[in-house]
């Protein structure tokens, strides 16, 4: 069996497995029988359960992930429409995880540990690379701050947080309340007037 369809297999079998069981409650040689694949084969690829769990993630959000860091090379687009596409890519992903997990009471709690991993991932990963595009900004004088690092995080933090609607369940007025406040605070930390990013709410 080559190796990248085995270790996409382990993947497999432990996203499967997670739709009907707690993590905690999963072991590596049932990974291994879920996978078909014996148990030995699993450390070849992975030190733990953890570590192939942190790899479901990194698998699940690479396409929105590869999507925003090719963005940040095309310096040729407005910053700001780049921001928005990054927007809609953390909506999607959301959007296609939570059609992935299972519904029931009893799944809630494993679900909500998943979702903060997913999340934690996304906004790891995508800080940088939004950063990047801030400091494009600023080197065309389009944007004004003085931490770009930081301003990414907050954006991130904030839509994640607000679009997967999980940690803090929201109506959709609150949600649409809470992103026209960020967006009014990316405005005000990028120097921008005041509407003038309202744009980039048609992108959640």
């Amino acid at each position: 069996m080559p190796k990248q369809l085995k270790y996409d297999k382990i993947l497999d079998a432990l996203q499967k497995l997670l739709e009907t069981k707690e993590l905690s409650k999963i072991s590596v040689s049932e990974i291994a029988q879920t996978a078909e694949i014996g148990k030995g084969s699993i450390y070849y690829y992975f030190s733990s359960k953890d570590a192939i769990l942190e790899a479901l993630v990194e698998r699940n959000y690479e396409a929105p992930i590869t999507t925003a860091r090719h963005l940040a090379e095309q310096r040729e687009i407005s910053p700001f429409t780049r921001m928005a596409l990054i927007f809609q890519a953390c909506r999607n992903s959301s959007a296609a995880f939570l059609k992935t997990q299972p519904s029931t009471t009893k799944a809630a709690p494993e679900r909500a540990f998943l979702h903060q991993k997913y999340m934690n991932h996304l906004i790891v990963s995508l800080k940088p690379v939004l950063a990047s595009i801030i400091e494009q900004g600023i080197a065309q004088d389009l944007i004004r701050c003085a931490d770009p690092v930081s301003l990414a995080e907050i954006v991130l933090i904030v839509l994640t947080v607000k679009m997967d609607n999980t940690l803090i369940p929201s109506t959709a007025d609150e949600i649409e309340q809470t992103i026209s406040a960020l967006v009014s605070l990316l405005e005000k930390g990028t120097e921008n007037p005041a509407g003038s990013l309202n744009f980039l709410m048609a992108q959640l």
